[in-house]
């Protein structure tokens, strides 16, 4: 029974909250129409379909649909496919979990209109997980519809119906269908409107809330949610395609063991969705495991060795361990061995291995110690023959296209090397390769000079071939014309931020190899002069890519004398203050910490904007989750005060201005105040982005380019190899990238709109790993600050220096 009852302007219908508790989890759906489809469109010309459409891959084999799906712990999982075949035959098709595959025939259903299930069940990791649909014939596969799983065992939910919520400006309606329980609540088009439940906590911990609604009214109708009082986050709630098309969102916060207020509130004019229910699923382990012991190698061949750690613990249990070669992904286990046999490996080549153990609800350790361990030369040393008769066409201001005579060789070319002079400035890799290339990123105006090198799988590498010489067509200004070294003796210069006269700047080094502890903070001039203005206290190394990292300087910085500056600490990542008056640092204040730290992943960079407040790169620290997470400070660009407060305005009522980040470096802003943000990869693309308030780049769902409802994508993406970007700056509209793997500086005009121009590379391989790029205030010219000290780059302290770009 509900009790209506009139306060002031405001109705509230009170009632007791429906629980119903499922003995599990039930499937998450995941349609095909918004997954990476190859060789295929996403259709609507049939019946009967979920969501907005369907999956219709060309009839061919190996057209695909892969899906990536998130579990919330590892086990065995339920995979449904939802498919429709009208043709007599059957369609035979591939469907692999994160590279397992299992055989399934797709039987006919008579028509297109009718639409069947076929069921497989697999392993899946907590976490992010891949499921691939791939044909097997020449019909291609049938029509998908969705994807649903289900892990057995995973966490219990809880249904709490909207009908029976306290309502504040707002009905219960039943007039659109779809909704479950009896109703769903309609509230009034005005700001304020809520929804508010009581839920039940067993204990104390994280749990997800789901919010199911729909939106037809072509706006987004976000809404606060508040925890017991306390603001979570301002949700969007995006237009679905009508009102009966139900869509969940949800946000993962903590709740108190006992009773618990969520309250979702319209912050904009057309009041919220309808909505139908909150499902609270719980999810009480925060814990992560224990480091792993310290690793170490055996059994190590020219293409393979074993890898033995110390088991860690933790509170629940481990489920896994993460293997990475400096900061990218290179193996994965399941269950609670501590060996693992790495194969595919390059021959004669130094692997950087560190473990992080995790547990089922995806919560991950720090980093063991690292283990350096390099492969064996192969025993083949015949080196394949060199290409011949390299030959030049299709000359552009950007681009060339190459062909060439194939090499042979005793066992098989797996690749050839594109480079000017020993710079390798692109790969073609196949079984075999093919003999012929464009290459692009060329810089204009530009003479240049190619040869061709074979290499084979055991890393033989032929003779070159002939030399093709060529100049790029001209372009217009805004290019490099020159660059200059500034100055030497830098040892890892990270952070680079001019003082508003714009004749000197502070440069941050972000770990001394030789002088422990000293973590220096410099004054550097336009003609190279550099002096040591002092340290940053409380700073620690991760021997991988923490320690003292961004710098900014106050805008107001003539009468208040502060700077600003990211490192990590013993427990995390920091935001720290202190006092330049010129000539010394002082004091030391934290206005931001609680950014988890590890080995890889800590982001770093620090930027003024326009509007005055400080923005923040912070990476994942390895837990891919928290890039989601809207309650965690990382994978975000964090938006804060000069006192480490939520600024005004920020999309979520937090520190949070945008999230699903996996580790940003990058910071600029443009002619037009838009924040432009560089974003380094996994193991397949990096990422030029325009930072939106409130919007999701996509880690770890999204690695480039994927076309998933909600996630932004790259306005250019790179792969891994060709950039590994780090500092971006932006003069004249044009963005200038460094890179560290990929060595060289990228050029990105920013056209019309939100489209950006033909990429173009220049440096490359000249000066080697390259960090940060700052423009100089009052100028057309860039300072360009290598890091070859680094541990990629292996160099001795003191081997990195600036260099002073012109761009005319």
């Amino acid at each position: 029974m509900r009790l209506i009852a009139a306060l002031g302007t405001e109705i509230l219908i009170v009632g007791s909250a429906l629980m119903v508790t499922p003995a599990h989890a039930a499937p998450i759906r995941y349609e095909a129409e918004s997954a990476t489809i190859g060789q295929g469109l996403a259709e609507s010309n049939h019946l009967n379909f979920s969501g907005t459409g369907f999956a219709d891959t060309d009839n061919v084999v190996g057209s695909y649909v892969q899906w990536t799906i998130s579990a919330a712990t590892t086990g065995t999982a339920t995979f449904t496919v939802r498919y429709s075949n009208g043709a007599a035959a059957d369609r035979p098709a591939d469907i692999a979990v994160n590279g397992s595959v299992a055989a399934a025939t797709f039987g006919s259903t008579s028509d297109w209109d009718t639409w069947a299930d076929k069921t497989v069940t697999a392993p899946v990791s907590a976490g992010s997980n891949t499921v691939r649909v791939t044909s097997t014939s020449a019909a291609g596969t049938a029509n998908l519809d969705y994807l649903e799983f289900e892990v057995a065992g995973a966490p219990a939910f809880t249904d709490y119906q909207a009908e029976n919520a306290v309502i504040a400006q707002g009905a219960v309606e039943s007039n659109h269908t779809g909704y479950t329980g009896t109703g769903f609540v309609n509230t009034t088009n005005v700001a304020g409107a809520y929804v508010e439940w009581t839920v039940t906590a067993a204990a104390a911990g994280t749990a997800q809330l789901a919010f199911r609604y729909a939106n037809s009214g072509g706006a987004n109708r976000p809404g606060d949610i508040a925890v017991n009082g306390n603001l979570v986050g301002n949700q969007p709630f995006p237009a679905t395609t009508a009102w009966t098309d139900w869509t969940d969102v949800t946000v993962s916060t903590r709740l108190a063991a006992g009773a618990n207020t969520v309250r979702l509130t319209a912050t904009g004019a057309l009041g919220l969705g309808n909505i139908d229910r909150l499902r609270v699923t719980g999810q009480s382990d925060s814990q992560a495991p224990s480091t792993p012991g310290a690793p170490s190698c055996s059994a190590v061949t020219s293409s393979s060795m074993t890898l033995n750690w110390g088991a860690s613990t933790d509170d629940v249990g481990v489920a896994g361990y993460d293997i990475y070669h400096d900061g990218n992904l290179l193996s994965q286990t399941t269950g609670t061995g501590t060996s693992r046999n790495l194969t595919g490996l390059s021959p004669n080549t130094e692997y950087r291995l560190s473990v992080f153990a995790r547990d089922a609800a995806g919560n991950v350790s720090l980093s063991s110690a690292q283990a350096i361990c390099s492969t064996l030369a192969s025993s083949d040393t015949q080196a394949p023959t060199a290409p011949a008769n390299l030959a030049y066409s299709n000359l552009s201001g950007s681009s060339v296209t190459l062909t060439w005579t194939a090499s042979t060789d005793n066992v098989g070319v797996t690749a050839y090397d594109v480079r000017t002079g020993t710079t390798v400035v692109k790969s073609v890799i196949g079984t075999p390769p093919a003999a012929t290339t464009s290459v692009t990123g060329l810089a204009c105006n530009t003479a240049y000079g190619l040869n061709v090198v074979a290499r084979d799988g055991a890393g033989n590498t032929s003779g070159q071939s002939n030399t093709v010489s060529f100049t790029t067509a001209t372009c217009s200004g805004g290019v490099p014309s020159g660059i200059t070294q500034i100055s030497t003796g830098w040892t890892i210069p990270w952070g680079t931020y001019f003082m508003p006269d714009g004749q000197t700047a502070l440069v941050t080094e972000r770990d001394d190899k030789v002088t422990s502890g000293q973590f220096k903070v410099f004054k550097a001039t336009l003609s190279g002069v550099r002096t040591q203005v002092g340290t940053v206290p409380n700073v620690v190394t991760t021997d991988g890519e923490g320690g003292l990292l961004g710098v900014a300087v106050d805008p107001g910085w003539a009468s208040n004398h502060y700077v600003y500056f990211m490192h990590t600490a013993s427990e995390g990542n920091r935001v720290a203050r202190m006092t330049y008056d010129g000539s010394t640092l002082t004091g030391y204040t934290t206005i931001l910490s609680g950014i988890a730290k590890n080995r890889y992943h800590n982001g770093g960079r620090l930027a003024f904007g326009p509007d005055g407040y400080l923005y923040v790169s912070t990476g994942d620290g390895q837990t891919s989750s928290r890039a989601q997470d809207l309650n965690s400070l990382n994978g975000k660009i964090l938006r804060i005060t000069t006192t480490g407060a939520a600024a005004p305005g920020n999309p979520f009522g937090t520190r949070v201005y945008s999230y699903g980040h996996r580790n940003p470096q990058g910071l600029a802003f443009d002619s037009q105040g838009r924040l432009w943000e560089a974003e380094f990869g996994n193991s397949m693309y990096d990422e030029l982005n325009l930072i939106k308030p409130g919007k999701n780049y996509g880690w770890p769902t999204c690695e480039g380019t994927c076309g998933v409802a909600g996630m932004e994508n790259p306005k250019r993406q790179w792969s891994v190899s060709t950039a590994s970007p780090s500092g971006i700056a932006i003069v004249r509209d044009v963005v200038y990238m460094a890179t560290l793997r990929g060595e060289q500086m990228w050029r990105i005009p920013l056209l019309s709109g939100e489209t950006t121009g033909t990429p173009t590379a220049y440096y490359t391989g000249t000066y080697g790993r390259l960090r940060t790029i700052t423009k100089v205030p009052g100028s057309d010219q860039l300072w360009l600050s290598t890091t070859n000290c680094d541990n990629n780059g292996g160099a001795a302290n003191g081997a990195d220096r600036t260099l002073r770009i012109t761009i005319s």
